[in-house]
């Protein structure tokens, strides 16, 4: 709120307190402006009054008054009417007394309750009025008074004459503000009764102003019974009279409840015993008053006693809770308690000294107790508030987090099914692990913050390619080091969940060793989170106990014996104690993953997951089509590998390695058109091989074909058939007769190591392109052969001319980055071993600046920098084309002086051939072996 308008409040504020005090100030100096009739000296009995007493004697009394008379016995007085008298009534209050009105002896009016009250010896108290007019100025009046009780025996309140209208204003004036508080407090007491219910639905609970509400209702009860005019607008004062008494009986069991409330329950044990009590006490006295052995007045001294009571223990506990110091949350009700109980206690001593009270004093308690209440109740409110907005931000930021849980676990399950090994592997390891826990003590909420941890504990395998997780062959150094790093991606993915513990620290630490020999930390012994030791025997112990794509699963008697031998080195020995012991007596039995219930699953949540489900379905389907090879039309290496590793695992079969030969000439002669063309149609034929085969293109030139479920005899027909198929497809394209195909059988039996048997074919197809190309060999046969001395059928002649017939090359140019690959390492064991020499030459190709070139400018400085090569080089020498505009050389033992000069002839060379100078040829060389320096 800025300055302004805090000062525009201020004037309104300023204004209105103006208004009032003026109103408050003009009341008070100026004259009445009501007529003399409604003065209350002309409304009062001017005359006296004698009592006439039953022993016969006479006594003029004052009135109003209290004379000594019996209980039950009918007290008369009498007066004579002025001569002047003129009023049309007369009349005076009766507590709790018969009246009857004589004049001139004849009976004028008569009050008796005996045949309209239910209950009670005594009529209520009522202004009791006698018509009267001119007529009867000068006679005698007789008014006979009676009651059954001492508390009103005796008593002679004011008598009034004149109108009864001006007599009724005259009594509104008196006690009329007393009356409209009470209807106040009525008001306010049964709407804060409403209000207190209404707050307590919303906010779920229980408000002090609801057992304050009710105190208020039975107070203005009990001042609007005790009203002078409550007979205006109450049918039967009887009943409205018996009914101020019952507040009273009552009256400490909702003042105790609402004390109770407020000091939050502490002395419960001593309210309810008084509130015992008064209950008791008002049963008791219920029944004396049916039974008209006493009327409710006559028993209240009790009421009073108990009501002293109640007060005393309120006043102890509060004496109490002052010196605990517990009052300072509830000290503003404190001190309005303490304003209430002092005007309730006036109120009740009053009335042993006074005739009649109105109950103001209770009245205005109450209304100071409800202004501090509401105060309390508004703070209290807003407290609430400020905590269910705080709950309510919680309640969301767990809930985002939940999603966040259930998008991970989504994306783990997800990831999971895409390899029917590894499905349903978490809900497995988190069931593993609950049991354990629960074999080890553990409480039901730690058991379940561990099985929800346990639940993502791989997810950080996402980060992981594919092609790696489902790798069937063994992995590289670089490839383990990538699925080692699963746990520290996993870590981070979750480290900002904290709706389940340990969720990061399950997934970083479980597979770190008992031993510190774990990763990615190296954490040993206790320095290893519980939750994380439980997961990795779990996790272990479900992967050894399902199909991987790799082997078998393992028998129960095998994972015991490595549980058992790994205890204290890998694992921790007391889980290890723990699992065994659930494996021998069959209690580590679990079922299948089970649908979460659909209460339990908000919509938005439900949406979110079939979101994730259907991108990664997409991701899917997206990566199936980068799985396979464009020109072939075959599944690439991973996603071939990884087929053929599954299906191996179920069913025998022959694994194929099938090479094509001749490709790079064809590439070279009759370019890579021609190349793709040769490609294509083995992809189509192997495709053809058979309905149940697989085939996936390994690389370059390379092919893996298996063939499930025949024996050696069908896989030789399958092999004949696609050998003869492809040698008299490729004699109707010119281009691609050179090509010719090898391959290597291995046959497999269920089970069988994809890697094994890979490396069994690999090495068959070695043997073939070692021994002439265009056929196909069995590992087994291979075997034979070699034991053979002259199986071949080949002399070394003939391997001779095979090879001088492939081709004579100057320094061996046309050898691809592979071969040259391999060539440079053996130059590099032959100058480790011998002391050679070697130096690798990288020759770039840098265009001018600011010339625009064209592919057949390229093509042509690169085939002048080709032949300038090969025409410098030695025959000792390597060479081959490393990149579009770049070239390697290996040189052979030269003097490192003579590099300069070896390079200057290859320049001049190029120079030679291409003359547009739009290419500049640059060359820098290292030592191939940095031991030799």
């Amino acid at each position: 709120m800025d300055r302004a308008e805090r000062q525009r409040r201020l004037a309104f504020y300023i204004l209105m307190f103006l208004i009032v005090a003026a109103f408050v100030v003009g009341e008070a100096v100026y004259p009445s402006e009501r007529t003399e009739m409604s003065l209350e000296a002309n409304i009062r009995y001017p005359g006296t009054f004698t009592w006439e007493k039953t022993d016969g004697s006479n006594e003029v009394i004052r009135v109003p008054g209290k004379y000594d008379v019996p209980v039950g016995e009918t007290m008369v007085l009498t007066t004579i009417l002025p001569t002047d008298y003129t009023a049309n009534a007369i009349g005076l209050r009766s507590s709790l007394q018969d009246i009857k009105y004589y004049i001139d002896g004849e009976l004028r009016c008569s009050y008796d309750t005996k045949n309209t009250r239910p209950f009670g010896k005594n009529s209520a108290s009522r202004y009791v009025f006698c018509e009267t007019s001119e007529e009867d100025a000068g006679k005698e009046l007789k008014i006979e008074l009676t009651t059954h009780t001492s508390n009103y025996s005796g008593v002679v309140n004011e008598v009034y004459y004149g109108d009864k209208g001006d007599i009724w204003t005259h009594i509104f004036n008196e006690y009329g503000t007393q009356t409209l508080i009470a209807f106040f407090i009525l008001f306010t007491g049964v709407v804060t009764i409403l209000f207190s219910i209404a707050l307590g639905m919303v906010y779920q609970t229980k408000f002090d102003m609801e057992y304050l509400g009710w105190c208020m209702l039975m107070g203005s009860v009990w001042m609007l019974g005790e009203s002078k005019m409550r007979q205006l607008w109450i049918p039967n004062a009887s009943i409205m009279a018996s009914m101020c008494f019952v507040v009273i009986i009552l009256c400490p069991i909702p003042l105790l409840f609402y004390i109770d409330s407020v000091q939050k329950h502490r002395y419960t044990g001593i309210y309810r015993v008084i509130e015992g009590v008064a209950l008791l006490n008002f049963v008791v006295e219920t029944g004396l008053q049916l039974a008209g052995i006493a009327d409710y007045i006559e028993t209240m001294p009790v009421d009073h006693v108990i009501l002293i009571l109640t007060f005393a223990a309120i006043t102890v506990t509060f004496i109490m809770d002052i010196r605990r110091g517990e009052s300072r949350e509830y000290h503003l009700v404190l001190s309005g308690c303490v304003v209430a109980m002092t005007a309730i206690l006036t109120e009740v001593v009053s009335s042993y000294f006074v005739v009649s009270l109105s109950g103001v004093f209770v009245g205005t308690g109450l209304l100071i107790l409800l202004f501090v209440n509401i105060i309390c109740t508004l703070k209290r409110v807003r407290y609430m508030e400020k905590q269910r907005q705080q709950e309510e931000l919680e309640k969301r930021r767990r809930q985002m987090e939940k999603m966040s849980l259930r998008m991970i676990r989504t994306l783990s399950t997800t990831m999971e099914a895409k390899n029917e090994y590894t499905k349903g592997h978490s809900y497995r390891v988190a069931q593993y692990a609950g049991m354990i826990a629960r074999e080890m003590g553990w409480s039901n909420s730690e058991i379940h913050h561990l099985k929800n941890a346990a639940y993502v504990h791989d997810v950080g395998r996402i980060g992981i390619p594919d092609s790696i997780l489902n790798k069937p062959s063994k992995l590289t150094e670089e490839e383990y080091a990538m699925i080692k790093a699963h746990t520290i991606i996993g870590a981070d993915v979750l480290k900002d969940i904290t709706v389940i513990e340990h969720a990061a620290e399950v997934a970083r630490s479980h597979h770190e060793r008992y031993d510190g020999k774990g990763y990615p930390d190296g954490l040993k012994g206790e320095e290893i989170l519980i939750q994380a030791r439980i997961v990795a025997v779990a996790d272990r112990y479900d992967a050894m106990s399902t199909r991987r794509i790799y082997r078998k699963a393992l028998s129960q008697e095998q994972i015991l014996e490595e549980l058992k031998d790994n205890r204290g080195t890998q694992f921790d020995p007391v889980i290890v104690d723990t699992f065994v012991h659930l494996l021998e007596t069959g209690k580590a039995k679990i079922e299948e993953e089970a649908e979460e219930r659909e209460d339990d699953i908000t919509e938005l949540e439900r949406g979110t997951e079939k979101f994730i489900s259907e991108v990664m379905a997409t991701m899917k389907s997206q990566g199936d089509e980068e799985n396979y090879d464009y020109l072939t039309g075959l599944p690439i290496r991973s996603r071939g590998e990884t087929l053929i590793a599954q299906i191996m695992q179920e069913k025998s079969g022959c694994l194929a390695f099938v090479d094509m030969d001749n490709l790079k000439r064809i590439n070279d002669i009759y370019g890579h058109k021609a190349g793709d063309r040769a490609l294509k149609l083995l992809g189509k034929l192997l495709s053809a091989v058979d309905k149940d085969a697989v085939a996936c293109r390994f690389g370059g030139d390379e092919f893996i074909l298996f063939l499930p479920d025949m024996e050696k005899d069908q896989v030789t027909q399958k092999m004949e058939k696609l050998f003869e198929t492809f040698r008299s497809s490729k004699e109707d394209d010119v281009e691609i007769r050179c090509a010719s195909l090898s391959a290597g059988l291995c046959m497999t039996e269920p089970g069988d190591s994809f890697e094994t048997s890979y490396m069994n074919a690999d090495n068959t197809l070695y043997y073939v392109k070692q021994n002439g190309k265009d056929r196909f060999f069995f590992y087994r046969q291979m075997s034979e052969e070699r034991r053979e001395k002259s199986a071949t059928g080949r002399d070394l002649q003939k391997v001779a001319a095979a090879l001088q017939e492939s081709g004579s090359y100057s320094g061996a140019l046309e050898i691809d980055f592979r071969g040259f690959a391999r060539l440079y390492e053996y130059m590099n064991s032959l100058s480790d071993r011998y002391k050679h020499s070697c130096y690798l030459v990288m020759v770039t190709m840098d265009t001018v600046w600011n010339q625009t070139l064209y592919m057949e400018q390229i093509e042509e400085a690169l085939d002048c920098m080709e032949q300038a090569i090969r025409h410098a080089i030695r025959k000792v020498d390597i060479c081959t084309r490393y990149s579009a505009m770049q070239y390697l050389i290996i040189l052979f033992e030269p003097q490192e002086s003579q590099i300069s000069k070896v390079m200057e002839r290859i320049f001049v060379q190029y120079y030679q051939l291409y003359e547009k100078g739009d290419f500049k040829p640059d060359y820098e060389y290292i030592l191939i072996s940095e031991k030799n320096r």
